[in-house]
């Protein structure tokens, strides 16, 4: 007569399946809405949140079918991997998200020229929900920024304006950024001596009368509005925005362009539309389109 064993069975590790089968569908479905529909962020967030902790019970049931299997050889070993398997990506992507959260600032909005940011053409709104922030940026901000991301400043361009708008515009186009607003003269600046010369008028005088004082030139604080009006006066300002690959996060960015003598200075502004913390992703996105830049103006990038 034969003799049957019966094993017993890892009722933790069967419903680890099913608990990261439905954490990583949870985390699908809410990508796949925001990226392609019309779910707001801050449910993204959320939703993300949910999958990741529902993850994470699959895997601690896991881990105890696999001590049944180990300790008394439970069925539910395969349940078990299936179970983390299923689970490693919104795992994954909860431990990438409290990574850059614990170590790195909680600023939104980022620019290579931390002292006299551009300001916005048209500054974005979107509702917060419950992703609130601070609607102002703070010089302590742009400190966090500095200390955070030293590498991350302005680019000087020895070309007309002409040319790095035109090479400004293709890198954008190909970084996914969409240009909604522009301001600013698109002509670099002319000399005075190539400008055509005013025909004498026949009640002019023949010499003009000269001044009884002479004015003579004083500086100007560097952000008084006189020094804005010069600043852009041979500049222009775009303004797009862009959204991640993997999640479609958005996000609005501003590029500057003043021509200064025989060069032209781009900066960057990119902020997040959600939320205090970006997670680091508008210094990345602001970092690598100035790396496409250099790439595209290979030879004329100056210090």
């Amino acid at each position: 007569m034969a003799i049957r064993f019966d094993r017993p069975v890892s009722s933790a590790a069967r419903f680890s399946r099913l608990l990261g089968a439905f954490s990583l569908v949870l985390a699908l479905a809410v990508i796949i809405a925001h990226r392609f529909g019309g779910l707001a962020t801050p449910y993204l967030v959320l939703l993300l949140i949910a999958a990741a902790g529902c993850a994470l019970l699959a895997a601690m049931l896991a881990a105890l079918g696999l001590r049944s299997l180990w300790m008394t050889g439970a069925e539910g070993g395969l349940a078990a991997l299936a179970a983390l398997i299923y689970a490693a990506f919104p795992l994954g992507l909860g431990a990438f998200a409290t990574q850059h959260y614990l170590t790195l600032p909680d600023i939104y909005d980022v620019s290579t020229d931390p002292v006299s940011a551009p300001d916005w053409l048209s500054p974005p709104h979107s509702d917060q929900i419950w992703l609130k922030r601070n609607p102002e940026v703070t010089p302590e901000d742009r400190e966090k920024q500095l200390t955070a991301y030293p590498e991350l400043t302005g680019r000087r361009y020895e070309g007309a304006l002409d040319r790095v708008l035109e090479a400004v515009r293709k890198v954008a186009k190909m970084s996914g950024i969409t240009i909604t607003r522009s301001n600013g003269d698109t002509e670099p600046g002319r000399d005075p001596e190539d400008m055509p010369v005013k025909p004498p008028q026949p009640n002019d005088d023949a010499v003009a009368d000269a001044p009884d004082i002479i004015p003579v030139p004083t500086p100007r604080p560097y952000d008084d509005d006189v020094a804005k009006l010069i600043r852009g006066a041979n500049g222009v300002t775009l303004q797009g925005t862009t959204r991640t690959l993997i999640l479609g996060l958005r996000f609005d960015i501003l590029i500057r362009l003043r021509e200064e003598a025989e060069t032209t200075f781009v900066d960057i502004r990119v902020a997040s539309r959600y939320g205090q913390h970006d997670l680091g992703f508008s210094a990345e996105i602001a970092g690598d389109y100035l790396k496409a830049l250099d790439a595209e103006l290979l030879g004329i990038a100056g210090g």
